[in-house]
């Protein structure tokens, strides 16, 4: 499929999730029987397996620990139909593990150990852009001196490539990037880059002017959930709302699916933000009406499906 060849650079991790009624106190026990699963973490490698699901050429450049927790990963993104040509082991770090920790009451904890993530170098980025993609994803689970540089490769080669500011920190050099097509972040990592809640539009309004003051993108993207996207592209801004949803299921791995979708489809339409947030916007939809975040990813067709519907 022409412009469907997107490399993804970012961390991958096996993620413990723990369903749990209440967190405990210092010094106490507590017995749950909310739940325990492992599954794939790592904002790259997630986006790269949904884009894949989507009909992309999904190539990622991560790194693993040469331990069983990166053959699971591994063996995961090889069921998913991902190319782990560029995806290297690391012989002196574990692989990247997170634990993510869910009250009865929506509070949500995470911890994560980056391991192998952080010996990602520049060299090996510089070396996947030899890949010749469509589009280059990168997130943020890195050192943020590879995210320059591989931002740097990809733009020197014409590459258009896509942020997303996963995990925030203020404290990223975020003036050192090359102008990057777009930089995709929630209103969470907004309020974490800027000091603003994008919460409706003229406080997004805000949360962009500040944010483009230290990051040169031609399109600022900020995901608002159920309220839908916001997009400023340096003059105007817009709002595009999110699509109705019946029997909402599973919200996790939605952010994953919406920036995956929105790569891939600016790469197929040469370049159309608007038909990218909107396809986007369905593929989210769809998304959190199933459970669970790699098996909840819908199909191209599917998505085209509900695009048709509510936009044509």
């Amino acid at each position: 499929m022409p412009g469907s060849k997107i490399l993804f650079i970012g961390g991958s991790s096996l993620e413990l999730n723990l369903n749990v009624y209440k967190v405990p106190a210092a010094g106490e026990c507590a017995v749950d029987d909310g739940g325990v699963a492992y599954i794939p973490g790592g904002r790259a490698s997630l986006a790269a397996a949904a884009a894949a699901k989507m009909g992309a050429d999904s190539i990622l450049a991560t790194r693993l620990g040469a331990d069983s927790h990166g053959k699971q990963l591994f063996s995961f993104f090889k069921d998913a139909g991902i190319d782990t040509s560029l995806v290297k082991a690391d012989r002196e770090k574990p692989t990247g593990f997170s634990v993510l920790i869910k009250e009865s009451d929506g509070t949500v904890r995470s911890i994560s150990y980056p391991g192998a993530n952080l010996d990602l170098g520049a060299d090996h980025v510089i070396e996947a852009m030899q890949s010749d993609p469509d589009a280059v994803f990168i997130s943020l689970e890195i050192p943020f001196h590879v995210v320059i540089a591989a931002s740097r490769a990809a733009v020197s080669r014409g590459i258009p490539v896509f942020i997303d500011g996963s995990p925030a920190s203020r404290a990223y050099p975020l003036e050192e990037l090359p102008e990057i097509e777009a930089f995709i972040a929630n209103t969470d990592e907004m309020k974490e880059y800027t000091g603003e809640l994008p919460a409706g539009a003229t406080a997004s309004l805000r949360a962009a002017l500040a944010l483009t003051k230290r990051i040169s993108c031609k399109y600022l993207v900020i995901k608002q959930g159920s309220r839908g996207s916001f997009l400023y592209d340096g003059k105007h801004y817009q709002m595009e709302a999110a699509l109705r949803i019946d029997r909402p299921q599973d919200t996790s791995g939605a952010g994953d699916v919406y920036g995956a979708a929105l790569v891939l489809e600016y790469a197929r339409s040469g370049g159309d933000i608007n038909t990218a947030i909107r396809y986007a916007t369905a593929a989210s939809a769809l998304a959190v009406t199933r459970i669970g975040a790699s098996s909840g990813v819908p199909t191209d067709d599917e998505v085209m499906t509900v695009y048709n519907r509510s936009y044509t």
